[in-house]
């Protein structure tokens, strides 16, 4: 068994996507190769509509404010006035999910950090209906006991409040917590909330920062 850390780190929060499986961007780019929406359509189509100021549906999303379905139609009808046709999107789910695989050596640290008597949790910008697909990626239970899904919560990354939900339900001091995410802003969120931060790019940069934060050897 690995000794705990010695220097007051009692908690490890991590993401899922990105951090937990291979990089997001090659799920995008999967969904880009069979659709053919190139990202610059998508991102004009997610702004479709959108007055000044107003935010993302996708943000709404993550948050479970809106289903699946209606975030999928909204998408459809606006990519429609961009290519001058609607695309079916039902489908993304599935083709986002089977271009991910775990990030393995991410996990067998994580499951080795629970065994050193840290207290585990994930906090993951998600959505409601997409649990079933993430959850049997990995081995969530086994290694995580607190899982924070913005999509059951009602806030997401790098909202403050999800962070504060968190750390309440982790119940140890933000000083005491490491996030790690995939994200820059959701670090600097986490740091804002008084945790400190891994900002995961790879394996080989990240599991070193990990390991020297906790005060283990590399």
């Amino acid at each position: 068994m690995t000794e705990p850390p010695a220097n007051g780190l009692r908690a490890v929060v991590s993401d899922f996507g990105g951090v937990l499986t291979t990089p997001l961007l090659a799920a995008f780019a999967a969904f880009q190769d069979d659709s053919g929406i190139s990202p610059e359509n998508l991102g004009l189509a997610m702004r479709e509509g959108l007055a000044e100021g107003e935010e993302l549906p996708l943000f709404r999303l993550e948050r479970g404010e809106i289903s699946e379905d209606e975030f999928v139609d909204g998408l459809e009808a606006a990519l429609e006035s961009i290519l001058g046709h609607r695309p079916h999107l039902h489908h993304f789910r599935q083709k986002f999910f089977g271009a991910l695989d775990p990030n393995e050596e991410m996990i067998a640290l994580m499951r080795e950090l629970k065994t050193s008597g840290l207290k585990m949790a994930m906090l993951t910008n998600n959505v409601r209906e997409w649990e079933p697909l993430w959850r049997s990626m990995l081995p969530v239970d086994e290694i995580f006991e607190e899982i924070v899904d913005s999509a059951f919560v009602g806030a997401r990354k790098p909202e403050s409040r999800i962070y504060e939900l968190t750390l309440e339900r982790v119940g140890i001091p933000a000083e005491a917590c490491l996030f790690v995410d995939d994200l820059e802003v959701n670090c600097e969120a986490a740091e804002r909330a008084g945790m400190k931060a891994v900002h995961f790019r790879e394996n080989a940069q990240a599991i070193p920062e990990i390991r020297a934060a906790l005060g283990q050897p590399g």
